[in-house]
């Protein structure tokens, strides 16, 4: 074993931009490791576990797993090709180091009809190589359970471990060098020469939860073994385009997104990450909505991953056990949704707080996700050319029907909206054109399955005509020369330019193309600003959040879907450039600086990617390139 030096001397960090981190992952929780190499947010076992690094979100308070390098120069990082394995190179005055992050994950030794398509260890290795001349270097282990609110008792091992014990949560640090106590922080001193190497382990729970790790080789033939799993996994791929690389980085994200136990999709693997600073918007979003698991759906489809289709698909059934029909606008990965709480001990990331975790939207009303589910459900239907399997077979008729029926049943009802807003219940212009679009997806699904009355299918089909016609008579505002947010509303807003891509308004309506040039105008951020907002109206939040996403996308969608593939392609292209230099992407982003805004990364963005690079290429095959 190699001496230990002594410490290296940093300045005091500066807390990253949120567009900073990475993530890594094993398919049941996830953490963001900065630039630098800090694991600065981190729950375990699962997503919505309390967070035991959560430095991200206070820099005193909140623990973390960091590596410090004298005298560093610059820092250099990537994923290895088609992995969820994080490299990142150091430079300093006298060497160059690489470090490998990853969370182990090994498929399962026989793999079920459905069910987890892998294995994890609760486990995080980092592997820190020197590749030219020497490095010193520190890694520091500081955990801080419950969000920063649980004590822990740091306890050396004979063996050389450290075990941090929170009586509920525990967290053992092995390493291939010394571990000393500091205070309440582990620390391996590192000298390190070309060729040697030097490994730090963090494994979650009492011992024996998860095999031993025994001396360099196993270090070695884990890191093999992960960097297999993911490399196969993107290898069925279906995509081929010429967007590939993104397609494939953002698939890789939501794959780390799902919690394999039960089949869900978390939104964003974080809370707290604010949209606004200053301001109070500061979710939490390590739960399943509906409306976004529903895109991810049609996003592994489009890519061939019906498995992780069928998944979700698995944890909706657990959800609604006595086949209601009745979907919730947001789930728990496993149990229930907890209301909000304020972690006020937390000063939020740069000052932005309160940080909430729970979620009080699980109490709206949100009726277009009916609309989001059937219409994802009828694209998986299609996938397996109308043959699903017996376990999605079963009880399909009764279920389909009861949730049509619900969707019939709101369709005069109004309601919180997409944006979950919490300024009372509208009849907004995007849930009724979804309504439209749940009840044409139901009439054609129950055409195809059979066992449902031919009544009840032609009743769904009257409604969802007059709701078309419905929408397209109250949600055009002819002062305004736009489709408006809600019946009766002079607002603008951009999730009106979601209805061409569920063809719920014609791309060619000269109405739409009316409707799009007053929100480039309105809620557009500028000339030569790609960027756009999803609405400019008091939402009873406090700050000026920034520019969302994924309304850019739409945007886009719309061009090419009317036949404007060529600005559309270089729109899409510039989009991409938007993301980080991993290519994952928040929700926002902030106009003015460019800084990233909201919990990271977000699956709706990255399912945006994945679609409107499939949606692109088959506007350009059918209209060519043209303005």
């Amino acid at each position: 074993m190699l001496k230990a030096s002594a410490g290296p001397k940093n300045a005091a960090p500066v807390l990253p931009q949120i567009s900073d981190y990475a993530i890594l992952g094993d398919t049941r929780t996830a953490a963001l490791v900065s630039r630098e190499g800090s694991i600065d947010w981190l729950c375990w076992p699962r997503f919505d576990s309390p967070a035991l690094f959560l430095r991200i979100l206070d820099e005193r308070r909140g623990g973390a797993c960091s590596v410090a390098f004298t005298d560093l120069r610059h820092t250099h990082r990537r994923y290895l090709p088609d992995t969820n394995v994080l490299e990142t190179s150091f430079v300093t005055a006298s060497g160059r180091a690489v470090l490998h992050d990853f969370m182990p994950v090994n498929p399962p030794s026989t793999l079920a009809d459905e069910g987890p398509d892998s294995c994890a260890e609760s486990r995080v290795i980092r592997i820190l190589s020197c590749e030219e001349g020497t490095i010193q270097a520190t890694f520091r282990t500081r955990p801080t359970f419950d969000y920063a609110r649980c004590p822990c008792v740091p306890v050396p091992s004979e063996a050389g471990s450290i075990l941090f014990d929170a009586g509920a949560q525990r967290l053992r640090v092995t390493a291939s060098h010394p571990l000393t106590l500091e205070d309440d922080s582990a620390l391996t001193h590192l000298h390190l020469r070309a060729g040697e190497r030097a490994y730090l382990v963090l494994t979650h729970g009492e011992d024996g939860q998860a095999p031993p790790i025994e001396g360099p080789d196993a270090i070695t033939e884990r890191l093999q073994s992960t960097t297999h799993y993911w490399q196969d996994w993107s290898r069925r791929c279906e995509y081929r385009g010429p967007y590939r690389e993104a397609v494939v980085r953002s698939a890789l994200c939501l794959k780390l997104l799902t919690y394999a136990p039960t089949g869900s999709i978390v939104a964003a693997p974080t809370t707290g990450l604010p949209e606004a600073i200053p301001g109070n918007r500061n979710f939490d979003y390590r739960f399943t909505w509906i409306r976004d698991a529903s895109f991810t759906l049609s996003s592994f489809l489009n890519l061939g991953y019906v498995r992780e289709a069928d998944e979700f698909l698995r944890f909706l059934r657990s959800c609604d056990d006595a086949r209601h029909g009745k979907l919730h606008l947001m789930y728990a990965i496993d149990g229930e949704v907890l209301p909000e709480e304020r972690l006020d001990h937390l000063q939020g990331y740069r000052g932005a707080h309160p940080v909430l975790i729970g979620n009080d939207a699980s109490n709206q009303h949100q009726y277009d996700i009916y609309g989001e589910f059937l219409s994802a459900f009828h694209a998986y239907l299609a996938r397996m050319d109308d043959d699903p399997p017996e376990r999605v077979r079963k009880g399909l008729p009764e279920a389909l029907a009861k949730i049509a029926d619900h969707a019939m049943a709101s369709r005069h009802e109004p309601d919180h909206g997409i944006w979950e807003l919490r300024t009372g219940k509208k009849h907004f212009l995007h849930t009724k054109a979804m309504l439209w679009v749940a009840l044409d997806c139901a009439a054609k699904i129950a055409r195809k399955i059979d066992h449902v009355d031919e009544d009840r299918i032609a009743a769904w089909e009257r409604a969802a005509a007059e709701i078309r016609a419905e929408y397209h008579e109250r949600g055009w505002n002819p002062t305004r020369g736009a489709y408006t947010q809600a019946y009766d509303s002079e607002l603008l807003d951009a999730s009106v330019l979601r209805l061409p891509l569920f063809d719920a308004l014609d791309p060619h309506d000269p109405r739409l193309t009316a409707t799009l040039a007053a929100i480039e105008r309105e809620l557009g951020c500028g000339d030569g600003n790609d960027l756009t907002y999803r609405y400019r109206m008091p939402d009873g939040f406090e700050g000026d959040e920034g520019a969302f996403l994924v309304c850019s996308f739409w945007r886009l969608g719309c061009l090419a879907l009317a036949g404007h593939t060529r600005p559309a392609q270089a729109y899409f292209e510039r989009l991409l450039a938007k993301g980080n230099d991993l290519g994952l992407f928040s929700e926002e982003i902030d106009p003015a600086t460019g800084e990233a805004r909201g919990n990271f990364p977000q699956a709706f963005t990255h399912m945006a990617v994945i679609n409107h690079a499939i949606r692109l290429e088959k506007c350009i095959a059918r209209f060519g390139l043209r303005d």
